[in-house]
């Protein structure tokens, strides 16, 4: 490799480090860069995320690399290139599992002999992430290209720094300490990552960061499954208050009786089986965060109690006359219509208006567009490591069915796919495969089903007499009760409010179906 190659490729990298570009773009390019100077089949800027690694950018790896989460301790060669100073090129026999292994775009056999070979990215000398090539051809990297690569990332990180830095003013953060904080929670909590590239997850990300930095009560609303806990979890980690805790409460798991010894404790002897003075959620929140979910369920007298202690900060607990005061903020959410509630009389305006200061709609899972392969990507890999499998993926069809779906469930319902599916097609293996790929037949959604179901019902109704008709009515309503409460694990409020039908009703329609 001369010197000419090397500096052609590094000037625009250079030239990009006085400019202000997206985040994405800096990382594109510095891939597009690399690749110009080594060229490969893949290539891969991963950060260091505690003990997890995470893909910034590829290139010619599929799109739900994007959303997975590498566990270093369980990818030997992520962990060779982590020990090292500086690059490693890896035997082309090497009996290294490769990371991505099913993931090279436009290659569905195993990486059994291959070129690889990677580079750790030091940022004030201490491991950031890596920069990971892969070629087809076995004899593709040279020795002498290991020296190109070390200085190619020693530009890279750069590169990084830069990017973060400029990050930090847009942002525009005043506490240090508080972003770092911050940082560490989600580094260290993964499950309260926020994964999407779509605009509508954008602009969620946006607001968030945008409504954290405030005091303001934030009413979040969204469909059942899209994530609103998760959402919360955030505004609170992006918020002056993130190193004290957050608090939830899921206000449909628990009957009005105690709901109130939830939200405001108790004294001993409030009430039959109350033996000690316990404190309740709001005191437990007290500096930090409360949130509180499924927010619609509460009665009015709760309400009532709740607008009092949001208006004064002050709270009694069941059975005292002692005020406590406190200073929590709120955050709700719910998959209700408040504002139709509030019309119904079902909800009292006063309270309504209070929790919506700052109201927050977290888009549905439909409207994502690709971020469902990112989030699949990150479900994969979970279940990859849970049954200890080299690689599991999505074959190109199984992709388009899942971009294809209408997904009722949301976020959840994926995640429970793709880990029913995974199960499943490795309970059709005779062996154990290196790589377990899910086909569209694998995932079993519904799309079919649906749209044939769909294209006849018109003339079945209009050719059935009235006797078959209610029949084939309370079958589909069996079918349809049924599927809620799968989707819901057999929660009968949340299934009536997804069905819009009063909890009541529908235990009253579920046992004249025969179904209780």
């Amino acid at each position: 490799m001369t010197a000419k190659p090397l500096l052609t490729a590094l000037l625009p990298l250079v030239s990009d480090l006085s400019r202000e570009l997206p985040e994405g773009e800096r990382y594109r390019r510095l891939l597009e860069a690399m690749r110009a100077l080594l060229p490969c089949d893949a290539a891969a800027l991963l950060r260091l995320d505690g003990e997890w690694l995470v893909p910034l950018a590829v290139d010619g790896l599929s799109t739900d690399t994007l959303g997975r989460r590498f566990k270093v301790s369980e990818h030997p060669r992520f962990a060779a290139l982590l020990s090292g100073p500086g690059p490693t090129r890896f035997a082309a026999d090497s009996d290294l599992p490769d990371p991505y292994d099913g993931l090279v775009d436009g290659l569905d056999d195993h990486l059994e002999v291959h070129d690889c070979m990677g580079c750790p990215l030091f940022i004030d000398e201490r491991p950031w992430g890596l920069l990971t090539l892969d070629a087809l051809d076995p004899e593709r990297f040279e020795p002498i290209e290991l020296d190109a690569l070390q200085a190619f990332a020693s530009l890279a990180a750069a590169t990084v720094n830069a990017a973060e830095r400029i990050e930090r003013l847009n942002n525009r953060v005043e506490d240090e300490h508080q972003r770092a904080e911050v940082y560490r929670q989600a580094s260290g909590q993964q499950n309260r990552e926020l994964i999407g590239q779509s605009k509508a997850h954008k602009r969620l990300v946006e607001e968030i960061s945008l409504v954290g930095g405030s005091d303001l009560t934030v009413l979040i609303t969204g469909e059942t499954g899209v994530g609103k806990e998760l959402v919360a979890q955030a505004i609170h980690a992006a918020s002056p208050r993130a190193d004290k805790p957050i608090i939830s409460l899921n206000c449909a798991a628990l009957p009005d009786t105690l709901v109130e010894s939830e939200l405001f404790g108790h004294v001993r002897g409030a009430f039959t089986g109350a033996m000690n003075d316990r404190r309740g959620k709001f005191e437990l929140a007290n500096g930090g965060t409360l949130f509180l979910d499924e927010v619609g369920e509460l009665s009015l007298t709760v309400q009532a109690k709740l607008l009092r202690v949001l208006q004064s900060g002050q709270l009694q607990r069941l059975g005292s006359d002692q005020e406590h005061q406190v200073d929590v903020r709120l955050i709700a959410a719910t998959n209700r219509d408040l504002a139709e509630e509030v019309r119904s009389g079902r909800y009292r305006a006063d309270f309504y208006h209070r929790l919506s200061v700052y109201p927050l709609l977290v888009p549905a899972l439909r409207d994502r567009g690709r971020d469902v392969l990112l989030l699949s990507g990150y479900f994969l890999e979970q279940n990859r490591s849970r049954m200890g499998l080299n690689s599991l993926r999505l074959n190109s069809d199984a992709q388009a069915a899942l971009l294809a779906y209408d997904w009722p469930g949301n976020v959840r319902e994926l995640e429970h796919l793709i880990g029913r599916s995974a199960l499943k097609a490795l309970g059709n293996c005779k062996e154990r495969p290196k790589i377990l790929s899910l086909s569209a037949a694998d995932l079993d959604l519904p799309n079919a089903s649906v749209e044939t179901a769909a294209e006849q019902p018109v003339a079945t109704v209009t050719q059935a007499p009235i006797g078959d008709l209610r029949e084939a009515t309370e079958r589909y309503q069996r079918q349809m009760i049924g599927a809620c409460l799968e989707r819901h694990n057999n929660n009968w409020a949340s299934a009536a409010r997804e069905l819009g039908l009063d909890r009541a009703n529908l235990g009253r329609m579920a046992k004249r179906l025969g179904m209780k």
